[in-house]
Formats: structure tokens, sequence, C-alpha cells
């Protein structure tokens, strides 16, 4: 295997465990299992945990970017790709019924920690909010687009949290139902 393919694993594997267990909770020694290399191979690619946490923070900004680039290629016009991003919640129910929003829970425990990376992390959602704010003004809602875009991310990330709480997939499919139409009366109005 080598020496690229080993790091990406490791970035992988923590990715995946600091979701589920969270930053704080996951050692080394749970990702070094995970990818079932040795420590020292680890530590080769690796010195120090930050340096795993800002590889996936980089990580989550690629793939946050890269599925924003389908979004607005596959979506025929704005409230189309906004729906995506509503849609979002159905598509991932199960792991956020069961660890709630790997972006939000990222931040959340950052935040808890005043860790140094927060601000990184918090740059997905930073990520988020521009790009759903371009898809407001494009529908023509330039003035309170901003507002928009943050009151739609707010309340996807209230649905996770809730849906992580409750384990609830109807109260999800509820919630998305009622974002469509909330979208679908607020472009009607303007």
């Amino acid at each position: 295997m080598s020496a690229e393919t080993t790091r990406e694993q490791i970035v992988e594997a923590a990715d995946e465990l600091f979701y589920r267990q969270g930053y704080e909770h996951t050692s080394f020694a749970d990702i070094a299992g995970m990818v079932r290399i040795s420590r020292g191979n680890f530590y080769y690619h690796f010195k120090a945990k930050d340096e795993i946490l800002d590889a996936v923070i980089a990580l989550r900004v690629t793939r946050t970017r890269d599925m924003l680039d389908r979004w607005e290629a596959d979506g025929a016009d704005p409230a189309d790709r906004i729906r995506s991003f509503i849609r979002i919640l159905i598509a991932n129910r199960t792991k956020i019924m069961a660890y709630g929003c790997p972006v939000g829970t990222l931040c959340a425990e950052l935040a808890k920690l005043d860790h140094v990376a927060r601000q990184d992390a918090n740059g997905i959602f930073a990520l988020f909010r521009d790009w759903l704010r371009r898809q407001f003004e494009l529908l023509g809602l330039a003035d309170e687009a901003d507002a928009l875009a943050l009151h739609i991310l707010a309340r996807s990330q209230g649905v996770a949290a809730l849906a992580n709480a409750f384990h609830d997939e109807e109260f999800i499919r509820s919630e998305v139902d009622s974002m469509t139409a909330w979208l679908d009366a607020r472009i009607a109005t303007s």
C-alpha cells in the first residue's frame, strides 16, 4: 500500500470515528485499529491528533464543495437546488438519527473544547450559507437572501438535532415536507 493511500485511509477512518465517537473520544489507537496499521506507521503520517483533525476538516470541505457543485450542475433551477439541500436530511437520515449532523456535531464539540480548529470547521457551514444565499438571490430574493439562507440552514440543523435525540424517521420526513412547502410558498409570494 502506498504512503498516500495509507494517509487517505487514516483520514477516512478518522472522519468516520470523529463523526460516530466525537473528536475528543477518538484515539490514535482507534484510528490505527480501524485502518489496521501499526502505531509506528500511523505516526509516520500524523504526529499529532490536531494534524488529523485538520485533514478531516479539509476532506469535509472538499466533499461539501463537490456536493454543492453536483447540486449546481444537476438542479434545474435555484429552487430545485435548494430542495436538494433540504432532501439531504432524508438521504442521510439513518446516520443523522444515530449520530446527528456531521458538520453540526463537529462544530459543537470543537466550540465546547474552544479548539483552534473551530473556525475551520465552521467554514463548512459558511460554504452552505454562501451557496444557499446565492440560490435565494437567483430566485430574486436578494434583499433577504442571507436571512433566508440562515433560516433554512438553522432549521435543517434543528431537524438533525431532534432526529438524533428522538430517532424518529417520520419526524425527518415531515419536517422535510414542511421545509419544502415553506420554500414553495416563499417563492410564490416573491
